[in-house]
């Protein structure tokens, strides 16, 4: 009998699979440890708001039904809150199935697409799947070099991603710097803000790019709620952008991509402000105590603006992340993130980062104070 390949598509012959932290389970299934910390993901350690939890467990008496394709409850409460238009919104299975919607949708054979070097992966992925070009700008001290980019445009250029704050290394762009970037990117090329940290950053230091959509209709804006809303599990996120682009979206869309529990969850968080300026305010403080920390060690990271913190190390970070994992803390090794010398580690209750300082302190043989 002859056996024979069935080939995939050239595009993803080559193409790496996605890593994400290791779970808790798999970790305590591996070491034999009881008890696992994970500050791996950049996941909410305060959980989420009781009103999407109870709104969440009221909606299982609806689980027989198909949800809403579009969520118009959900936009039409973010219309409210964010003050645009409804039909400007567009909702995922997380913020990262709109950047995979977007790159089907608009990007050709050959096209290119501009990014950061050391950003997102999926931006790299999903344009390669769909077999564009992307073309990479390095960071400059860890953020966004707009000027590069700007410098990177050609007339085989599609469309632009800028992560900010950017992940891995948390960075932002100023004000000033963002708002001319946006001005000067060609209205035919589409601009991608990714802001799926945006909540994080203080009111002085971000830029209102929800009032820029009205007047600039290539700009699109991601944000999500599986961050400061604390509602990963249900894969929930969304895009705002000129309704035109909406209903090419539409197109490729899964028609029930979001489900009733996650749509109903997203709805009540929105109610509850409350919830969220405390996570802000808990996050800094553990930002402002691992940085400390960090720095009597000896050790320097990028300035963060978001709920993770990425440390340089003298050696390579998968060295700490297997020291840290033996300790029952699953950090991320910057092996994976585009920066070998460093790990990342998100920001968790203040429990959590006194174990992570802890168990640093003796993967690296050194002490500091606690």
């Amino acid at each position: 009998m002859i056996k024979s390949t069935i080939l995939t598509r050239n595009e993803i012959q080559n193409l790496a699979v996605y890593v994400p932290g290791k779970p808790i389970e798999e970790v305590q299934r591996e070491l034999g440890l009881e008890k696992v910390i994970k500050l791996a993901s950049n996941e909410n350690p305060f959980g989420c708001s009781p009103l999407a939890y109870e709104a969440m467990k009221e909606e299982l008496s609806q689980m027989p039904f198909y949800p809403e394709s579009m969520a118009p409850k959900l936009a039409e409460r973010l219309s409210e809150k964010l003050h645009i238009e409804k039909d400007h919104f567009i909702f995922g299975n997380g913020s990262d199935e709109i950047i995979r919607l977007l790159t089907r949708s608009y990007i050709r054979h050959e096209d290119e697409v501009i990014m950061a070097d050391v950003t997102f992966p999926r931006y790299e992925t999903n344009v390669i799947i769909e077999g564009g070009k992307p073309v990479k700008v390095p960071l400059q001290e860890g953020v966004h070099h707009l000027e590069g980019m700007i410098a990177a445009i050609t007339d085989k250029t599609r469309m632009i991603f800028v992560c900010n704050p950017n992940n891995p290394t948390g960075t932002i762009v100023s004000k000033e710097e963002l708002q001319s970037f946006i001005e000067r990117v060609p209205p035919h090329i589409l601009l991608v803000l990714d802001e799926a940290y945006y909540e994080y950053v203080s009111a002085k230091d971000r830029l209102d790019t929800v009032a820029l959509l009205k007047h600039y209709h290539n700009l699109i804006l991601l944000r999500t709620f599986s961050k400061i809303y604390g509602l990963a599990a249900s894969r929930i996120g969304y895009g705002m952008m000129h309704p035109r682009i909406v209903a090419e979206l539409v197109k490729v869309k899964e028609p029930f991509n979001t489900n009733r529990i996650a749509q109903a969850g997203a709805y009540a968080s929105l109610a509850d402000d409350a919830f969220v300026q405390t996570c802000v305010d808990r996050n800094r403080k553990g930002l402002t105590y691992i940085a400390e920390q960090v720095k009597q060690l000896g050790l320097n990271y990028f300035p963060s603006h978001a709920n993770f913190l990425m440390i340089h190390l003298d050696h390579p970070g998968d060295e700490v992340f297997s020291g840290l994992l033996k300790q029952g803390v699953i950090i991320r090794s910057g092996s994976l993130l585009g920066y070998p010398n460093t790990i990342r580690v998100t920001i968790g209750t203040q429990a959590e980062n006194e174990v992570f300082i802890q168990a640093l302190q003796t993967v690296l043989g050194k002490k500091g104070s606690l």
